[in-house]
């Protein structure tokens, strides 16, 4: 890596070469993780059956010593990733054209460092269990009541595992490439299966009629949240956690009184370890001491490969083909640590009886809506806020963040908004520019302001016209009365970008991996955090109206967001949906997974 030119780049076909000049005369590689970081990458640049063509090229136009380092490349990639063969018929085809040219020019030698038919099945990797569809609705199997945590931690363990070991590098790279799961039916299935753990947990705490019941599920929960630590398996371990902290189980303020003290700190040190702040640093720094067995959050780093996407470019001179050798080996580093985790042996086992039983349990066919309501059956709004009085402070619960940011800024900045806001109106309404709003430019304006009062009203002096002045005599007047109406208060909610997007106060792009900038819910502007009190931009609220808001949300609800489902956001409570009808769910994403 260090002989690369990093910020010139290289084109693919000066990768190829360097890549084949690597090899000495005995096949070995003298830099390996560049030859295994091509190799991976290369689907971003290049498909595999054109980069065999190129190597099909160069042998043919190479001397003797170029052809049999070609083959010791061609061996090594089939070495390093045999599914890819396997799976991709066509692409061993191709090879298999390769080797039977090399015989026909009487080149034995290099034929016979080939080797593809050796390559094992990999079709199991691409059987995914299909969940059943229809309105049927499962019930929740009671039969882990007697389980030990212990082997509860270990079956699902095994089970997502097994899901996890499925995933080929060839689903990161569409994942992040496509921005989604669409097209991408293991991955989209391994999420599934992390929000059906989540799920399920709710539905066994929910199926207990009493609240001592419930704690006593929620107690249970949290010891096979332990063992998923000791067994280092913070992926099932954060689904876990994500349904204890899920709105449905949180807010049960009575079960949550008949939690003994003891499992709530063991609950609010899982939480802690688990939180995304600082980038998930503390989840971080307890996996990097893990030895032996370990099975990361996936999500996370699936988070990680989507922010070095996003943050850098495919190419450094694209018109020249230059490849970003920086990004490349970065995007690398993340995707090789996932698939070499995959080659890790279990160290547990499991009894198949219990899998199939596991299996139909998180089957679940409830909406989260369906959940919540639940919820509410077991603990209605009026007994909840009784007992919310009587009963101890619940754990704060980080993974789920209801709340949207308010702007209130003092009556200075108040002053100052109004001002660039009415600059604003008269750039873009003051069709003739003679300083003043019409009759004809007032109507204009009332529709991006449906709460203006009367042309008269503002027209102080009654002259036909309004000025800069008036306007802003107006605003001031109203700003009491009319509060979070005026244009330019912004109902922001926290947002993770995935895509390039700038701030419209400071023009900087909103960087980070997780929740770094804000989004009106209303008009879509975007700001950073710092920036929020300063914004001067009003707000247009969106035309269309609440329902169809709501409609367009769910017709693509299925894995068509820019994150995949297993980040899927959380529906708001009824409680916030009664209060503020206008609030969308779009972008709101939770932090399990």
């Amino acid at each position: 890596m260090d002989t690369l030119d990093l910020e010139k780049g290289l084109t693919i076909d000066e990768m190829i070469s360097v890549c084949i000049q690597n090899f000495d005369s005995d096949g070995n590689p003298k830099d390996r993780e560049l030859v295994q970081m091509f190799l991976m990458m290369h689907p971003w640049y290049i498909s595999s059956g054109d980069l065999a063509k190129k190597f099909f090229a160069l042998s043919e136009a190479g001397d003797n010593a170029e052809r049999e380092r070609i083959c010791h490349l061609v061996r090594f990639w089939i070495a390093e990733y045999p599914a890819e063969f396997d799976l991709n018929p066509e692409l061993g085809e191709q090879i298999r054209d390769l080797k039977r040219a090399l015989e026909n020019n009487g080149n034995r030698r290099e034929s016979s460092l080939i080797d593809i038919e050796s390559v094992p099945s990999y079709g199991w990797k691409r059987q995914v269990t299909q969940r059943g569809h229809g309105g049927r609705i499962r019930k929740t199997s009671l039969l882990f009541d007697h389980l030990d945590p212990s082997e509860l931690a270990e079956h699902l363990t095994h089970m997502e595992f097994h899901s996890f070991s499925k995933i080929l590098f060839q689903d990161y790279h569409s994942f992040v490439l496509h921005g989604c799961t669409v097209g991408n039916p293991v991955l989209e299935r391994f999420i599934a299966l992390f929000n059906s753990v989540s799920q399920w947990i709710q539905l066994m705490v929910l199926s207990k009629p009493t609240p001592q019941q419930r704690a006593a599920v929620i107690k249970q929960f949290v010891q096979v949240a332990e063992k998923l630590l000791e067994l280092q398996n913070f992926n099932t371990l954060m689904s876990v956690v994500g349904g204890l902290s899920h709105s449905s189980i949180s807010r049960l303020k009575e079960t949550q009184s008949h939690v003994c003290a003891e499992t709530t700190k063991v609950y609010d040190s899982l939480l802690e370890l688990l939180t995304s702040s600082d980038n998930y640093s503390r989840y971080r720094r307890r996996l990097a001491l893990c030895e032996g067995f370990s099975f990361p959050a996936l999500g996370v780093h699936l988070k990680d490969l989507m922010a070095l996407h996003v943050a850098l470019p495919d190419w450094t001179d694209k018109a020249r083909g230059a490849i970003n050798i920086s990004k490349m080996h970065q995007v690398y580093k993340v995707v090789h640590e996932l698939t070499e985790t995959q080659r890790q042996k279990l160290t547990v086992t499991a009894n198949n009886d219990l899998l199939n039983l596991l299996t139909v349990s998180l089957d679940q066919y409830r909406s989260e809506e369906e959940i919540y309501q639940l919820s509410l059956q077991r603990e209605p709004r009026a007994r909840s806020s009784q007992a919310a009085v009587k009963s101890p402070p619940s754990p704060t619960l980080p993974m789920e963040e209801w709340a949207s940011l308010k702007a209130k800024p003092d009556q200075a900045l108040l002053c100052q908004h109004i001002e660039k806001m009415v600059e604003s109106v008269f750039r873009l309404f003051d069709e003739d520019g003679d300083g003043h709003i019409s009759h004809e430019e007032f109507h204009t304006v009332r529709s991006n302001f449906p709460y203006l009062c009367a042309f008269d009203e503002i027209d102080q002096n009654q002259d036909g016209k309004i000025s800069k002045q008036e306007m802003t005599s107006y605003f001031l007047r109203a700003s009491s009365v009319l509060d979070c109406k005026m244009g330019f208060i912004h109902n922001f909610s926290e947002r993770t970008f995935l895509r390039p997007v700038s701030c419209q106060h400071c023009g900087n792009l909103i960087l980070g991996i997780y929740k770094k900038g804000l989004k009106c819910r209303a008009c879509g502007v975007t700001c950073h955090k710092h920036c929020k009190d300063r914004l001067s931009v009003e707000c247009k609220k969106r035309s269309k109206s609440v329902c169809e808001r709501r409609e367009s949300s769910h017709q693509g609800r299925h894995f068509s967001f820019t994150l995949p489902r297993s980040f899927k956001k959380s529906p708001l409570p009824p409680e916030l949906k009664e209060e503020d009808p206008q609030v969308e769910e779009d972008g709101v994403f939770d932090d399990r997974l």
